[in-house]
């Protein structure tokens, strides 16, 4: 039985000494392998662009003073890749939110609210068990001024050379709720290249 155990043991050791290495990698700085499918810094670079541009144009600012209230629509996916297309939303909300000139709800939108407490919790009205003084009133939950919308396309082209061009479209759209009008849209695309045999369908 000790034989056994300590076969077992040199066993499982022997199987640590050969996995392979495990990296940490640091985002900040990650100068890692490019890959054809979308990974974290696409997203980052493409939104930080965007809401570069959408800042830029003043579309954003409030020419009555104070901060806009924004809704974020969820990221349309278009590309052949199963995607969190969250990502994408997370860093534009993050970007624009620091920026000062727009507050983001998380209560409201086409989809259903990302965040369905605001409209839960009121439901404690009446409740015996809950001071009601606690509960939040109504009236009280700010409604969007602006939405935004976006989705990703992906266009693969043959090359003459053999490889396939990948073409990754990010199309974003801000709308004025008020009047239905877009106030402003842009797109940035994010192009790679590799063999037929490694390409993401």
């Amino acid at each position: 039985m000790k034989k056994t155990l300590i076969a077992a043991a040199l066993a499982v050791t022997s199987l640590s000494a050969c996995a392979p290495a495990v990296e940490v990698v640091d985002t900040s700085h990650d100068r890692g392998e490019a890959v054809v499918g979308l990974d974290y810094r696409d997203f980052q670079s493409a939104a930080s662009s965007l809401v570069q541009s959408l800042l830029a144009s003043g579309a954003a600012d409030n020419p009555k003073g104070g901060r806009y209230v924004l809704t974020i629509t969820k990221v349309a996916n278009k590309t052949m890749q199963r995607i969190d297309t969250d990502d994408l939303t997370r860093v534009i909300r993050d970007e624009l939110r620091n920026s000062g000139k727009v507050a983001t709800t998380t209560a409201i939108s086409v989809n259903g609210p990302e965040d369905a407490s605001t409209a839960k919790l009121r439901e404690l009205r009446g409740n015996a068990m809950i001071k009601q003084s606690t509960v939040k009133a109504d009236g009280q939950v700010i409604a969007p001024d602006l939405s935004l919308t976006a989705k990703i396309v992906q266009n693969n082209v043959a090359m003459p050379s053999g490889k396939t061009q990948v073409e990754y479209t990010f199309d974003v759209v801000l709308t004025d709720i008020n009047t239905g009008l877009e106030i402003w849209g842009d797109r940035r695309k994010i192009i790679k290249r590799s063999s037929q045999s490694t390409v993401t369908w």
